[in-house]
């Protein structure tokens, strides 16, 4: 049996002497290669966080020490360390999920992967703890260094600083690529010093003393003691990054070293107030080939080989991604005016070809949506046209500045929002499922989902043309469907993929949604009823010309793979109604639920996403049996009554 075997939960870990510590990081680190080469995951970040997580769990009591991880990806060596050690399943439907899970375990606090809430959740759990008289526990919160670029980060900080009398550590995990060197004796010298009770009381005594001759000397206190930190910081080859905050640092601290990394910890939670403890890591540690990988160092795999970490299977076909990232290349030769806006995601959301291209035409301004948003609108007035490239479930993190920055000033700014829809197993907090609902109260926001990739296309093309509007251009996880080609395409753009003689139901489609809707129509036309399919391309605003086809057909249905409150489907029904047509609306979209993590196919099963579900439950609305209920007899259309006179 091996040694990691035996670990059942992080009271285990108590008896362990200091050999038996290594062996067991070099056991968690081969576990984690074989087990999420199988599977695919985040394999990068939880090598490297190996010793911390072994170090937090030996110096804190969890579950009554809270351990918070910003973000939650590099969380499973927590998992493994509190008796999850089935990873078969890691991120598939029944296994363990990629990212903390109250449902899985007491010791998962944060559930959310959304970076740079940490601090908040910290800040208040730590407050709780003290207003309710429970002095005695202790709030770990390990945030990487890429989530100290988020602004709410530094809100927290701010707020943490003002208030320092609570149990709370901060581990700043800094896994960048410039590996510093570790810091020698003198550092924990004065580590030491900084943290001993005698120097505690005082610099607390100083701080009442000062505080008791008034604002001049409560500056005068500040300003020595800023002085005395920085001077510190800086004696230690820290760069200082919190030298402002009145919040007690460590550091730096090497990440693998056992014994540093526990001492760090023991003295950051005796010191019974607020201490950051700044730990340099290596992203990919005893993994050559993620060591080797000068992208990301596999921050996030598919199924790879575990001897070479060569990709296992890959994909035939292009991903949605790497179209886009082509054609905005394409775009921007050009187009001068274009430039690129991401968030800490240059690589995910493919602009790392433009950038590339025209290095000085894209902006990473690091996980902050909302300053990337803001900042667009101003290049848009500086006479620019930004491309804002996010995952669809990061821009519900900077709707205001949608809202109040871009569209209320008819800013021309793209959104090209990536992963919208079902994106599968990276869980609730990774589905794009609110972009459609959340965006299309926006006035005079237009929004648009291409089905396949010559659509993409065309359809980024149609959105940078655009000046005076936010446009917004969403697409899938993966790779991209075969082409679909329409029929014919409507004076409006909306394209026309199937039409049948018999005017019996009117199938409209969102993006990739349209395969679905033309095999709908398929199993409609064996049971004798005739749909037309049409995919609007631009789903918001609706367009005119299927208004026109809705008021000829005996029913409607429309699918999206976003969330049916709110959706396109609604706003088709209150379009129709506005416009006096008053066909029955079948609105099909993902229900207003958090869906945990499954692949793409069978989330669709689980919410009646089908083409067997929906062709029955159209077919029983045909037939009067399900409501609503088609009409008896479809009318002719306006259009169609024009055409004849």
């Amino acid at each position: 049996m091996s040694l990691l075997e035996t670990i059942h939960g992080p009271r285990d870990l108590d008896g362990l002497s200091p050999a038996q510590l290594q062996q067991l990081a070099g056991e968690v680190r081969r576990f984690l290669v074989t087990e999420v080469s199988k599977t695919g995951g985040h394999l990068g970040p939880n090598l490297g966080v190996v010793e911390l997580t072994i170090a937090l769990h030996r110096v804190f009591e969890s579950p009554r020490d809270p351990i918070i991880f910003d973000t939650g990806h590099q969380s499973y060596v927590h998992k493994l360390l509190t008796g999850r050690q089935d990873f078969s399943m890691l991120r598939q439907k029944g296994g363990l999920a990629g990212y903390p899970q109250r449902s899985e375990s007491v010791h998962d606090v944060v559930e959310s992967s959304h970076a740079s809430s940490s601090l908040s959740w910290a800040d208040g759990v730590s407050r709780a703890f003290e207003m309710s008289g429970q002095d005695d526990r202790h709030v770990a919160v390990v945030v990487g260094d890429g989530a100290l670029t988020g602004g709410m980060t530094w809100e927290a900080l701010n707020n943490i600083s003002d208030d320092n009398t609570r149990n709370l550590v901060i581990v700043v995990n800094d896994n960048g690529r410039s590996y510093a060197p570790t810091i020698g004796g003198m550092a924990r010298f004065l580590n030491d010093v900084r943290t001993r009770r005698t120097y505690r009381n005082l610099h607390r005594g100083s701080r009442q003393l000062f505080n008791r001759l008034g604002s001049p000397a409560r500056a005068l206190y500040r300003g020595v003691r800023g002085g005395l930190h920085g001077f510190l910081s800086r004696f230690t080859n820290n760069e200082a990054l919190y030298s402002n905050l009145d919040i007690k640092y460590l550091g730096p601290i090497d990440g693998h070293d056992l014994p540093a990394l526990e001492q760090a910890l023991r003295q950051a939670k005796q010191y019974e107030a607020p201490v950051i403890v700044h730990v340099i890591t290596q992203k990919g540690r005893g993994y050559e080939p993620a060591l080797a990988d000068e992208a990301d160092q596999f921050h996030a795999v598919g199924q790879i080989d575990a001897e070479t970490g060569e990709p296992v299977g890959a994909a035939s076909s292009p991903s949605w991604t790497s179209v886009f990232a082509d054609e905005v290349v394409a775009i921007a030769e050009e187009n001068p005016r274009l430039v690129g806006i991401t968030a800490a995601m240059l690589r995910p959301v493919g602009l790392h070809k433009m950038a590339a291209r025209f290095p000085e035409r894209v902006l990473d301004v690091g996980i902050a949506e909302q300053h990337a948003v803001t900042s667009a609108a101003g290049l848009a007035f500086g006479g620019l046209h930004p491309v804002v490239a996010v995952y669809a479930t990061f821009i519900n993190r900077a709707f205001d500045q949608v809202l109040m920055d871009v569209a209320l000033h008819k800013a021309g700014v793209t959104f090209v929002l990536d992963r919208a829809g079902v994106t599968g197993p990276d869980g609730p907090s990774h589905h794009g499922m609110w972009d459609l609902a959340i965006l299309q109260v926006v006035p005079g926001i237009r929004l648009s989902a291409p089905r396949d990739a010559t659509r993409l296309r065309e359809q980024l093309r149609e959105a940078v043309a655009i000046e005076d509007a936010p446009t917004v251009l969403r697409f899938s996880k993966g790779s991209v469907g075969a082409e679909v080609e329409a029929v014919r395409r409507t004076a409006d753009g909306v394209d026309v993929l199937a039409e049948a003689t018999q005017q019996d139901v009117l199938i409209m489609t969102v993006g990739p949604m349209a395969e679905i809707g033309l095999d709908v129509a398929a199993r409609l036309e064996h049971q004798g009823i005739g749909a037309t399919v049409v995919d609007p391309r631009w789903v918001v605003p609706i367009p005119r010309s299927i208004i026109d086809m809705a008021a000829a057909h005996r029913i409607v249905i429309s699918i999206e793979d976003g969330v049916r409150v709110a959706g396109v489907g609604t706003r088709l029904r209150q379009d129709m109604r506005a416009a006096g047509v008053d066909t029955a609306v079948t609105e099909l979209g993902l229900p207003d639920e958090f869906l945990d993590h499954a692949t793409r196919a069978e989330i669709l099963e689980q919410v009646g996403l089908t083409p067997q579900q929906i062709a029955r439950d159209v077919v029983a609305q045909v037939l009067g049996s399900k409501i609503p209920v088609a009409r008896q007899e479809a009318r002719r259309s306006q259009v169609d009554i024009d055409a004849e006179a």
